[in-house]
């Protein structure tokens, strides 16, 4: 979906601060994880709107 690409980058991120220590890496791969979880919720929230707009369409 929408956000897989900044969850993948924000898991090797959050991994790779954890190995490392680096709190800062660590938090930015969280933060990028959050973010490809919005991505993914926005659009099936756009995709719920979609199917209710075109069952309307229909009656």
């Amino acid at each position: 979906m929408a956000g897989e690409k900044d969850k993948m980058k924000g898991s090797v991120k959050e991994t790779a601060g954890k190995v490392t220590g680096n709190e800062r890496t660590e938090a930015e791969g969280k933060t990028d994880k959050a973010k490809g979880e919005a991505k993914d919720a926005a659009q099936s929230a756009k995709e719920g709107a979609k199917g209710v707009g075109d069952s309307l369409k229909k009656d």
